[in-house]
């Protein structure tokens, strides 16, 4: 009998297991469906498009999606220790306060306000610059600048800036609206996924067991209390109990196991035959960010280059040289759109000629742009009762008219950016755009190119199936924390938002709080 269960070792679950068990008088059981992460190419940013669609990626797609001329977009997610902060560009940036201040005002979600969110930023933190106003020092998760500094990402920059968009060394601090080189979620050059910040320190705990490659099939219920989970290990069933469950399963994953559980919608649920013990929108409002990369060619030497024994030796020998490049270094946050008074939308500057999961055979120069609210909504759903099945994941990118607009004049603004000094002396062709200026070329070339943004969230939101303190609404015992829990997803890259959300989760479970409220809090918070 555990106190807790965590299912999942991502950015939510990672840190619940840490924190929770930082008290030696509770036991905490962490279920996780990978493998282990010993792979020493899972430390190193520059592999991790090789890890995509591998052994550690669940490998979803989409259905149909009809707005981006039929196609079905691929959906990587992490399956392994660390889940997808093994997987993604390790990208850290906060959203906006407006995301914050619109959660507590209008979902529901009391206490999740930028002044309440901020410092559980800061606790999480150990920014490499030191603490100030906007950033923490000492915490789990180091935030660092690139240790690559690519010579095509500083073109980015400099063509940003060219283009008229101001320079900014901080996308967290004082303003979010700027060009820079992002900051990451690295420690000396390598990878530092949720899991090797938060879990593998507290795994030597003697009140902490971590399960591997155990995939959790459903929740287990006496009456309306959540008493523990169901799993399939080593070709057998196991059942553990706990006071309280946690799921962490991510935004696709998470609202599958509870609508296996019956906990969804009641018309859908039923369709399947499963008994309904909640009729909650569970799966619905799922909201991703609608990517499109524009690539260029270039002769200059990019990222596909770097893979060389002396490289190898630099990066093994001192964590430092391109290795350490998560190809996506450098990054904007815009305003693109007539009356805006915060970016509506975010560039990423990348090494290499990229079209999302594939990395292109030639030396390119990419640049990858998103509207920072997404305005479409979609669902996951299930496909079978089979738990080893794949959901239904449908996007319905570009149904809502404001992402259309914004990616019209974002992908725009990319093109005059490409036309700036500093890139334009480097490129040498494009491998598409559209045909002319004309909306109508552009928006056929938005639905031929855009992609899956792997930012999903909101589709166990706070507000709808959530209270503030994370509760599965209807039932006892049962929270969720990860990317479903957010209302609505974050103007900007969610995996520093969830791990700073699952710290103030902590403290809600322990009815404790380790911050005190600040009197005045950063934009970027």
């Amino acid at each position: 009998m555990y106190d807790f269960i965590v299912v999942g070792t991502g950015a939510g679950g990672a840190v619940l297991a840490g924190r929770l068990s930082e008290d030696p008088d509770v036991r905490v059981l962490v279920v996780e469906a990978g493998e282990a992460d010993t792979a020493p190419e899972i430390e190193m940013p520059a592999a991790a498009g090789a890890l995509m669609r591998g052994r550690y990626d669940w490998d979803f797609s989409s259905e149909t999606e009809w707005e981006l001329d039929e196609r079905v977009v691929p959906v990587p997610r992490g399956r392994v220790v660390g889940g997808t902060t093994v997987l993604n560009g390790t990208i850290y940036t906060r959203g906006q306060r407006r995301d914050y201040d619109t959660w507590a005002a209008e979902h529901g979600a009391t206490g999740w306000s930028s002044d309440e969110v901020l410092p559980y930023f800061k606790l999480a933190e150990d920014y490499e610059h030191g603490a100030d106003d906007y950033h923490g020092a000492g915490g789990p998760l180091t935030v660092a600048h690139s240790r690559s500094r690519h010579p095509l990402c500083a073109a980015f920059v400099e063509g940003a800036v060219q283009a008229g968009v101001p320079r900014n060394d901080d996308f967290s601090g004082a303003v979010q609206e700027g060009a820079g080189w992002f900051q990451l979620m690295q420690r000396d050059g390598r990878r530092l996924s949720a899991a090797k910040a938060y879990l593998h320190p507290a795994l030597g705990r003697p009140n902490l067991t971590l399960l591997t490659s155990t995939h959790v099939t459903r929740i287990l219920f006496d009456g309306r209390r959540a008493t523990g989970v169901e799993t399939w290990r080593d070709g057998a069933v196991e059942r553990h109990h706990a006071g309280e469950v946690l799921v962490c399963a991510g935004a696709i994953q998470s609202p599958q196991l509870l609508m296996l559980s019956g906990l969804g919608p009641a018309e859908h649920l039923r369709s399947f035959g499963i008994d309904v013990l909640e009729d909650l929108p569970v799966g619905q409002n799922l909201m991703d960010h609608n990517n499109l990369t524009v690539v260029a060619k270039t002769d200059e030497e990019s990222l596909i280059s770097a893979f060389t024994p002396e490289n190898v030796a630099l990066y093994e020998r001192e964590g430092r040289g391109p290795l350490t490049s998560n190809a996506a270094e450098a990054g904007a946050f815009l305003r693109v759109k007539p009356g805006e008074e915060e970016p509506d939308f975010e560039l990423h500057g990348i090494n290499v000629g990229y079209r999302g999961p594939n990395i292109i055979t030639e030396h390119g120069i990419s640049i990858a742009g998103y509207p920072t609210y997404a305005a479409s909504r979609g669902t996951v759903t299930l496909r079978t009762t089979d738990p080893f099945s794949k959901p239904r994941i449908q996007h319905n990118y570009l149904t809502a008219e404001e992402d259309v607009v914004t990616l019209r004049a974002g992908i725009r603004r990319i093109f005059e950016i490409f036309e700036a000094p500093a890139i334009a002396s480097i490129v040498t062709g494009f491998y598409d755009r559209p045909a002319d200026d004309s909306d109508a070329a552009v928006d056929a070339f938005v639905r031929r190119r855009a992609e899956c943004g792997n930012h999903h969230a909101a589709t166990c939101g706070m507000g709808a199936v959530l209270d503030e303190r994370l509760r599965v609404r209807g039932v006892e015992g049962l929270r969720v924390m990860d990317a479903s829990s957010m209302p609505t997803l974050v103007r900007g890259n969610p995996t520093g938002v969830i791990i700073a959300m699952a710290e103030k989760a902590s403290d809600l479970i322990r009815g404790i709080d380790r911050t005190s409220a600040p009197a005045a809090t950063a934009a970027g918070a």
